[in-house]
């Protein structure tokens, strides 16, 4: 039962609780207090009608005392008569004397003998109430004396009915006023009710707007004057000014100069005798509401705070994703379980993963076992001891061997512990061959020197040969003997050559650059050895655009490129074959291109790194000193442009002539690229 009435309690709306509190509340002290003054009024009326009686029946007592001295019947009946006429609510009067004798009454049929057994006790001043067919009647024993003399004894008997009807019907007034009190304080409970909860009501809607998200909302009443209306001070930069939502007491730094610097509720100290304070604070719900706004301004602020916050988050968030993904290192980030978090998108594509592959999973999910265990163990000491790694690796795959550097650093927290783990790797296979490189370029310059020096030695003895070679010659006449000569000579002339080759390439010769036309210096080249190639059944042909402007550069060491570039296609094609030389301008690089093609048998993948070296050569021994591309390349460097070769020929390179060599091969192109004059590439 009482769990029922809990339950009843709590469903019902809080207007109709406090109605019901107060009209129960009402009813019962309005029926008690009506009670009590019923009761109280009854026994008023009584005791009223009480003290009536025994003063008519005194009073009578007092007048019957001559005519009972004088036994004057007649008089005693008279004064009876008119006391019983004069009052409709007395019943009976009887008079008896000291011998208990009935003298005079009022009973019309006859006297009621029982009524001198009852009441005899005259000293007691109560009224006895007996029960007659008229209803009860409080009867009255008054002694009559004079002079202290006992005379007699008049009896007077008051009905009691009238008194009830006079007590009903003040009870009936009471319980009308009552009801009527309760009803009213019912209305203005229901009333108080409906104004207390109408600004709950509307607390509770403010509330539910800004579940909904709407902050915005004003719980509290708009003032009828705001502090700046009141106090008239014109001063908009207060943060007060304008701000019709928010009490004036509620904001920091306003510029009364009573207002405190504190912020609330320390402020309203100062506030009490503000007279801004004393015409608008309210109760503790205008309270609560100005309370429940400045809570909602306070809460949208520092959302719009936060909103702009996680926005400037986000788009750092994403900048930094983006740059770990565009970054061609590996980035990757574990937590202090070794648990991946992030993975940059370079390591995802190394190891053919996907980044929410690897998020959440450690050493051990990804990578071999024992992979792992050394991962797992440097990363625990890094851990462990806070001190950073770095290091070089080298992975073997089926693309060849990468060389990568390892930094694996902590990642520490605002508490200053250390809460994961920040791998960065850079593939430096490019640099290890550079390395390489480098060091195969230190031999080759020390093999140089060391090949100008030989050179040097070796060039006076073979000048003494051919000279004494060809004075020999002129003095001997066997065929035999003479051929063997010739044969001397001819080799002698190739080392001479070596050697020339191996001084030019061991030392840095002067180099003389003035405007020179350099498709002009390729024509020289090709009438220098057409007739030559012409022997072998090697053609040139050649489309030379002429609107190549004079080039900057020294004309004899392009023409010794043009020479080994074409002696070299020469050798590729050996018997019957075609060289195509083109030139044209590239206005968009800013480049002149000359391009010399072959129908050779074209040079190996595996050759075409390698083809720029010193001493590199695919060439029979004797056919070739490998120093031919290496010294031309150092020319067009030097020149400041490029070298390059492609094998087969790239369909932009292949005319018509080359297509229908008789004996084709796949050929190869060598490609000079050089930079115009700087007045040129300012006009175009």
């Amino acid at each position: 039962m009482n769990s029922f009435l809990l339950r009843l309690l709590r469903s019902l709306r809080f207007k109709t609780k406090i109605t019901l509190g107060v009209a129960v509340m009402l009813i019962v002290c309005g029926t008690g207090i009506g009670l009590i003054l019923s009761a109280m009024s009854a026994t008023a009326l009584l005791e009223e009608g009480k003290k009536r009686g025994q003063a008519l029946a005194s009073g009578l007592a007092f007048r019957l005392a001559e005519p009972l001295l004088a036994t004057d019947l007649l008089q005693m009946k008279n004064l009876i008569d008119n006391v019983h006429n004069q009052y409709e609510d007395i019943i009976y009067i009887f008079l008896i004397d000291t011998n208990q004798n009935v003298l005079a009454h009022t009973f019309s049929g006859g006297f009621p003998v029982d009524l001198l057994q009852v009441n005899l006790d005259n000293r007691k001043a109560q009224p006895w109430l007996l029960s007659t067919e008229r209803g009860p009647v409080y009867d009255f024993n008054v002694t009559i004396a004079l002079n202290e003399k006992y005379l007699g004894v008049v009896r007077l008997g008051l009905s009691r009915s009238n008194l009830d009807a006079q007590i009903r019907k003040q009870k009936t007034i009471s319980l009308i006023t009552t009801l009527a009190i309760v009803s009213l304080g019912i209305v203005l409970a229901l009333w108080f009710a409906s104004t207390i909860t109408y600004r709950l009501n509307r607390l509770r809607k403010s509330a539910e707007e800004i579940v909904m998200g709407n902050l915005d909302v004003q719980a509290g009443f708009s003032l009828e004057k705001n502090c700046w209306e009141i106090m008239d001070c014109g001063r908009k930069e207060c943060p007060a000014h304008g701000d019709a939502r928010r009490r004036c007491w509620y904001l920091t730094g306003t510029l009364c100069p009573n207002c405190s610097v504190k912020e609330y509720p320390l402020k309203v100290e100062n506030c009490l005798a503000c007279p801004v304070y004393r015409y608008n604070f309210g109760d503790e719900l205008q309270d609560l509401a100005d309370a429940f706004d400045v809570m909602a301004i306070t809460v949208k602020r520092q959302i719009e705070e936060l909103t702009e916050r996680e926005s400037t988050i986000r788009e750092q968030q994403a900048l930094l994703k983006t740059v770990m993904d565009v970054t061609p290192d590996f980035i990757t980030l574990q937590d202090k379980n070794l648990r991946y978090t992030f993975a940059g998108r370079a390591f995802c594509e190394y190891f053919n993963l996907r980044e929410e592959d690897v998020t959440g999973k450690t050493d051990f999910d990804l990578f071999a076992t024992e992979q792992a265990r050394r991962n797992s163990r440097e990363d625990k000491q890094i851990l462990a001891t806070g001190q950073p790694l770095d290091k070089e690796i080298t992975f073997k795959r089926a693309d060849g061997q990468r060389w990568f550097h390892v930094v694996k650093v902590p990642v520490y927290g605002q508490d200053s512990t250390i809460i994961g783990l920040l791998l960065t790797a850079r593939d430096i296979s490019v640099m290890k061959k550079m390395q390489e490189q480098l060091i195969q370029a230190q031999k080759m310059e020390g093999l140089g020197r060391l090949a100008g020096g030989v050179a040097h030695e070796i060039n006076t003895p073979l000048g003494v040969i051919l000279g004494y070679s060809q004075l020999m010659m002129d003095d001997i006449e066997d065929e035999e003997l003479l051929e063997n000569l010739k044969i001397i000579e001819k080799q002698t002339k190739v080392c001479r050559k070596i050697v020339a080759d191996l001084l030019g390439f061991s030392r840095h010769t002067h180099s003389i650059r003035e405007s020179v036309d350099v498709n002009e210096s390729i024509r020289e080249v090709i009438t220098l050895v057409g007739h030559a190639f012409s022997l072998n059944h090697i053609s040139i042909c050649h489309a030379l655009d002429d609107g190549i402007p004079p080039l900057f550069c020294d004309k004899e060491q392009m023409k010794q490129v043009w020479l080994n570039l074409l002696n070299n296609a020469a050798d590729a094609i050996g018997q019957d074959g075609v060289i195509f030389v083109k030139s044209k301008r590239d206005d968009e690089k800013n480049t002149a291109i000359f391009s010399i093609a072959d129908t050779g048998g074209g040079i190996g993948k595996e050759h075409l790194d390698k083809i720029f070296d010193p001493f590199f050569t695919t060439k029979q021994v004797g056919k070739g000193t490998g120093l031919g591309l290496s010294v031309s390349f150092g020319i067009i460097k030097d020149h400041g442009g490029t070298l390059s070769v492609l094998s087969p020929i790239p369909e932009e390179y292949q005319i018509e002539a080359i297509s229908q060599a008789e004996h084709h091969g796949p050929g190869a192109v060598f490609v000079v690229a050089l930079p115009l004059p700087v007045a040129e590439q300012t006009v175009h």
